[in-house]
C-alpha cells in the first residue's frame, strides 16, 4: 500500500476513512492500556467495544462469521491505536506499527484466523502505509475475555523526539 496521499497524516487518513480515535478503553482488571518503554509502546490486548461494550460476543466460526469477527479486528485496531495515543498525544509520533498480535476466539473446526487478523492489519495499511506493514501473530484459542470473539495488541515504534 503505497498510494498513501503523502501530505495527510494518520489521524488525516483516519478522517478520510470515516473513523475517529475513541476514548481509550478503561482496564477491566489490574493493568494498564499501554506502556512505553524506550522508543516502543506496547499495548494491553484490546476487545472490539464501543462506548465500553462489546460490539459481539461468542466464537468465530459458530456464533460469529469470519467477515463479522474481521470487523471486529479492525475495531479492536482502532481502540489499541486510542491506547497509544492516551501516551503519545498523537498519532503522527508513531514511526512505524512494529507487531499486531491477534487472538480470535474459535469454533473448533475454525482455521481462518489470520482473515480475521486482516481486519486489525488492513486498517493499520490504511492509515500508515508501508509504516503500518507489521509483523503479525493470528491465534486461536478457546476464549477471550468477556466472551469476546477477538482481542488484538500492537508493538509500535514512535520518534525519538516524541514526549513520553
Amino acid at each position: 500500500m503505497t498510494d498513501l496521499d503523502p501530505a495527510q497524516g494518520p489521524a488525516q487518513r483516519l478522517e478520510s476513512l470515516g473513523l475517529t480515535l475513541p476514548a481509550v478503553a478503561m482496564p477491566v482488571a489490574a493493568y494498564l492500556p499501554a506502556v512505553r518503554t524506550g522508543n516502543h509502546i506496547y499495548t494491553a490486548g484490546q476487545l472490539p467495544s464501543v462506548d465500553g461494550k462489546l460490539l459481539a460476543v461468542g466464537k468465530v466460526g459458530a456464533e460469529v462469521s469470519a467477515a463479522e469477527a474481521a470487523a471486529l479486528a479492525r475495531t479492536c485496531a482502532l481502540n489499541a491505536l486510542a491506547a497509544v495515543v492516551s501516551l503519545t498525544g498523537s498519532l503522527s509520533v508513531i514511526k512505524r506499527i512494529v507487531k499486531v498480535t491477534g487472538y480470535v476466539a474459535s469454533a473448533p473446526d475454525f482455521t481462518s484466523q489470520a482473515q480475521v487478523i486482516n481486519g486489525a492489519s488492513e486498517l493499520l495499511l490504511e492509515v500508515f502505509g508501508e509504516a503500518g506493514r507489521h509483523a503479525r501473530s493470528a491465534v486461536g484459542t478457546a476464549v477471550l475475555p468477556l466472551d469476546s470473539p477477538v482481542e488484538v495488541e500492537l508493538i509500535v515504534e514512535v520518534h525519538e523526539s516524541a514526549a513520553g
